[in-house]
């Protein structure tokens, strides 16, 4: 059985794209090891149908990370076996890089096929575009940050024979920028059941409330101060729930408890994404309002905003063009008119007291989760591992 080993930067708890890729090349006959780093409050990992391991490293975040990162998935990945090698954007880019020419130099390339019909040549190197990376808010105003990435970008990137991408805008950006092949592999989820929902009392939430959500990292410019602020103008009996950490976790509970907020706002912190469909069906509105601050947030297709789709739950967005196409071409939401949060509040509102309109919204979203899924998406990326896309 030939073996896949994918890497990222995270701890391997919420990354739903890499799961279902890994759980694709299980599918396709590969023995998959996913390799991550362990980070002092990472919670343990249920059960999978492939391998994981952590990386243990001495330091968390900022340049010394990404290098102890590179230096120490560099020599894992040359002392382990592998068929194919998977990175996930530019932080795991230069070890698979490197780790994968040096293998070549020292390997037979001869072609062989598996019983499972995958056919491969020596060892193969599959690079995932999760974002842009260099246009990520972290990096905003950080030149010399940029310009290091960018440099090892510039060196890389070029000379690789196999990319996917999330969505066809940042395609388009890295093959203008570097004239690659990209293939899209868009990060729809699998097809969910409506099905397994909590019950709102589990979170002390009284049934006839509705909840409006945000999922997903709790970072900068996503729109959360602002959805926050919000609530204190929302008149509906309505909760908002943050399914999610990151950069501004604290900060954004401080605000909370200053504002005397806590009753309608809530945290739930880190959810493993195994359990975090059955949070999502409990909501009435799901959010997804990142700001325009950056190439990446402007061209973004975010994971909760596909999870909403499938959890049958009307969204509100900002009018951003990936997700502008899909609310266009389905009808299963709105737009937000501004961050101000009295705005937003009235937005709120109004959504949620048009039981109308909602209906039709969830109506609408039968079509979309059947045709935005991973079972036919996954093809695609199959198609690129074996040679056939």
């Amino acid at each position: 059985m030939p073996v896949a080993i994918v890497s990222v930067t995270n701890d391997l708890t919420t990354d739903q794209r890499v799961d279902r890729t890994c759980l694709a090349l299980v599918k396709s006959g590969y023995d998959v090891l996913l390799v991550g780093r362990k980070r002092r409050n990472s919670i343990s990992l249920a059960p999978r149908s492939y391998r994981t391991h952590r990386l243990n490293l001495l330091f968390d975040k900022g340049p010394m990370f990404y290098a102890e990162y590179n230096i120490a998935l560099f020599f894992f990945l040359l002392i382990n076996h592998f068929d194919l090698i998977v990175s996930n954007d530019l932080d795991t880019l230069p070890a698979n890089y490197f780790a994968n020419r040096i293998k070549q130099v020292f390997s037979n390339i001869r072609a062989r096929s598996s019983a499972a019909g995958i056919r491969y040549s020596g060892v193969r190197h599959l690079h995932d575009c999760h974002e842009y990376f260099r246009g990520v808010p972290e990096l905003t105003g950080r030149k010399a940050v940029t310009a290091v990435w960018r440099w090892i970008e510039d060196r890389i990137f070029p000379k690789l024979k196999h990319v996917i991408a999330v969505n066809q805008s940042v395609a388009d950006i890295y093959a203008k920028e570097y004239g690659n092949k990209i293939t899209v592999v868009r990060n729809v989820p699998f097809r969910k059941s409506l099905d397994g929902v909590y019950q709102k009392s589990l979170l002390n939430i009284p049934a006839e409330r509705k909840i409006i959500l945000y999922q997903g990292a709790v970072n900068v410019d996503r729109g959360i101060e602002e959805t926050i602020l919000a609530m204190e103008f929302v008149k509906s009996d309505a909760a908002l729930i943050i399914a999610g950490i990151g950069d501004i976790f604290e900060a954004l509970k401080a605000m909370t408890m200053k504002h005397s907020l806590s009753e309608k706002v809530i945290f739930l912190g880190q959810v493993p994404f195994r359990d975090l469909h059955a949070y999502t069906l409990m909501a009435d509105l799901g959010i997804s309002i990142e700001k325009d601050v950056s190439i990446n947030y402007h061209f973004c297709l975010p994971n909760k905003f596909l999870d909403y789709i499938q959890a049958n739950i009307p969204v509100l967005v900002s009018p951003f063009p990936e997700m502008k196409a899909i609310v266009d071409k389905y009808r299963i939401g709105e737009y937000i008119e501004s961050h101000d949060p009295v705005i937003l509040a009235a937005q709120f509102d109004a959504l949620l007291n048009n039981t109308e309109k909602l209906a039709e919204y969830k109506r609408n979203l039968v079509q979309a989760a059947k045709e935005l899924c991973w079972e036919l998406e996954e093809e695609k990326l199959v198609g690129v591992v074996t040679g056939d896309a």
